[in-house]
């Protein structure tokens, strides 16, 4: 594991597995990086450098953390850390778990964790995502992954829009994700990743806040989906084995 991603530079650059994990598998609140193509990773660091890359949440700190602290890290730091992340195998990580109700959460270190006293609530259209043990993930065990409620239905019309469009509403995912969504070339896997994640950077696709080259390849896939669509969509990926 390089020293970038293990301990950071101080005072300037926060360490790459504190947020994204030593297996690179990340959190809700953040991207998995696991297997990534190394291109791809030095290219949204720059996007972030850039401003190309932000989220459409000014106070959403996980990306201003990426912008104010991570973009100070040198080209020789980032090429180590891209090569790193990239070599790594990613595995199961979010069990997807179809219901009508879930237990009641809030949001606390920028993740949805269990309340206390607990009970449940009806899940609407959301997608609760959430860890499988709070102690062990609070403790960076990059051993403990996460739990993700999902709509019911959600899935299946989730699966339509990734590989048909669903009647011209978009295009199938597959034409640049490759045939099992696992990535071509320097274009992303999706498969497997966290429906957080994927909703997130949808929404932010569609609104603008992402704009680097790859994002306006983007831009016309995400015009017509509306929020809705897009909780299938990271519903039916994040059931996918990576």
């Amino acid at each position: 594991m390089p020293e970038i991603v293990a301990h950071g530079r101080k005072p300037d650059v926060m360490a790459c597995g504190y947020c994204h994990l030593p297996n690179g598998q990340g959190r809700p609140e953040n991207a998995s990086l696991a297997g990534l193509p190394a291109g791809y990773i030095v290219q949204q660091i720059a996007d972030f450098k850039s401003g190309l890359r932000k989220s459409s949440d000014p106070a959403f700190l996980p990306a201003a953390a990426m912008i104010t602290h991570e973009t100070k890290a040198n080209e020789k730091e980032i090429q180590a850390a891209a090569r790193y992340f990239s070599g790594l195998k990613p595995k199961p990580w979010i069990r997807v778990v179809e219901t009508k109700t879930v237990p009641r959460t809030h949001v606390a270190g920028w993740m949805l964790v269990p309340s206390d006293p607990g009970g449940t609530e009806p899940i609407g259209r959301r997608i609760i995502e959430t860890p499988v043990n709070l102690e062990q993930t609070e403790m960076r065990n990059d051993a403990s992954g996460f739990i993700a409620y999902v709509p019911v239905g959600s899935i299946r019309k989730g699966k339509a829009l990734v590989a048909a469009g669903s009647a011209g509403k978009t295009i199938p995912c597959a034409i640049c994700h490759g045939p099992e969504l696992k990535g071509l070339g320097n274009v992303p896997s999706i498969a497997g990743r966290s429906p957080s994640y994927i909703v997130r950077q949808l929404y932010d696709i569609q609104s603008g806040a992402r704009a680097g080259i790859d994002d306006q390849l983007m831009k016309p896939v995400t015009a017509k989906l509306t929020l809705d669509d897009m909780v299938s969509i990271a519903a039916y990926l994040a059931s996918l084995h990576p």
